[in-house]
């Protein structure tokens, strides 16, 4: 039974749907994308990414219940890394443990999202109901998070793990007089774009190589997307990496 018109409430004095897109990567379960839908309407929020998704399925349709023009609205990429190009920021959901890609808190991410600009296009990541997001699909991301559980639970569905993240956004609250203090990111095409070129002129040194690639490669991407790069940062980051490498 849905929660009437008496439960609701908006703390948040923000358009949640032109600041936050949900991504859902390799998504198996038609249903559970119109859950998903479902979620974002209930909590405010709009812009649906579906990577891997050919079409919106008959059967997203009927469990997005009064949420359908927020499936056919929703934009299908073939790859991750076109659905993030725009977005100046993205936090992945992860129930796993990342050697290479450590985690926040649900709560401390919600935290962080809220002390960039208010302008920053920020995406929410979430990974396949079987294997959840791959190493490689987190290169996309700039901040992990973990939704708590009690005891030795499997992972949170798919589609709740959307709706346990959309409410805890949803209920935080304004901006802070302070968040003006963070300068907006660059994209995330270009931030990858710096972080590859890094790459490059690690590997001709030879820093990167064939047996530590993976872990390396990894790590330089873990930090890289912490450090969410400005276009200062980018222009300073690449002259260093590009007088010290080349001497």
């Amino acid at each position: 039974m849905g929660l009437g018109a008496q439960g609701s409430f908006s703390p948040v004095h923000l358009d949640l749907k032109k600041k936050f897109t949900v991504i859902l990567s390799r998504p198996e379960n038609p249903e559970n994308i119109g859950r998903v839908a479902r979620s974002m309407k209930n909590t405010g929020f709009g812009g649906l990414r579906l990577v891997g998704v050919e079409r919106i399925d008959e059967k997203s349709l009927k469990t997005a219940v009064h949420a359908q023009d927020i499936l056919k609205k929703a934009f299908l990429y073939p790859d991750l890394s076109n659905a993030v190009e725009d977005l100046n920021l993205v936090f992945a959901a992860t129930a796993k443990t990342r050697k290479n890609f450590p985690s926040l808190s649900l709560q401390d991410a919600v935290e962080e999202m809220f002390r960039f600009p208010r302008a920053s296009k920020i995406g929410l990541l979430f990974g396949n109901e079987r294997t959840g997001l791959l190493s490689e699909e987190l290169k996309s991301s700039n901040f992990r998070f973990a939704i708590p559980q009690a005891g030795r639970q499997p992972s949170y569905n798919l589609a709740s793990a959307v709706l346990l993240t959309l409410f805890q956004i949803f209920t935080h609250g304004n901006f802070k007089k302070e968040d003006s203090m963070k300068e907006e990111p660059l994209s995330r095409k270009r931030q990858e774009e710096c972080i590859r070129l890094i790459l490059s002129k690690l590997e001709k040194r030879n820093f990167i190589h064939e047996t530590n690639r993976r872990h390396m490669t990894d790590m330089i991407y873990d930090l890289f997307g912490r450090l969410t790069l400005t276009e200062k940062d980018r222009k300073l980051v690449l002259a260093l990496f590009s007088k010290v490498i080349e001497e």
